[in-house]
């Protein structure tokens, strides 16, 4: 998307610095009935951001993907989201389409067993949300 920049770092790369950086932040993590150790870890560690309000009005979403649709997912994305929440992000879910029958969720991206185009199609399509909502906070 023109004017959209996306960065993808893994956890043990990013800093707390990149997320003061960023107009928006897309989190992710594998379903482990919620999310990783080292990601739980890893926000608490820059937890305080939210006193000092960087995060506030910048576009967050969420994905995740795990063995099975019962196996957790929505809590993974609720936890994901409950964090940017809590700084005051505005989060990015996905409307309703109707690949949602079959895969992915409001919440965010996901898959559910092995991944499928499905999946990965929901996954570009919240990509693109977030950057055109990112855009259009843009200050200027």
């Amino acid at each position: 998307m023109d004017g959209a920049s996306p960065r993808l770092l893994r956890i043990d790369d990013a800093t707390r610095e990149d997320l003061f950086q960023t107009d928006a932040l897309v989190l992710g993590s594998p379903n482990w009935s919620g999310i990783t150790g080292k990601l739980k870890q890893w926000l608490d560690g820059v937890g305080d951001v939210w006193a000092e309000g960087q995060l506030t009005d910048k576009i967050g979403a969420a994905f995740t993907a795990g063995s099975s649709r019962s196996a957790g997912i929505e809590f993974t994305m609720l936890t994901l989201m409950h964090w940017m929440l809590a700084g005051g992000m505005l989060i990015a879910g996905l409307p309703w389409n109707e690949l949602m029958r079959t895969t992915g969720s409001y919440y965010g991206a996901t898959a559910a067993g092995a991944v499928q185009e499905d999946d990965l199609a929901q996954a570009r399509s919240l990509g693109r949300r977030v950057a055109v909502l990112a855009l259009r906070m843009r200050p200027g």
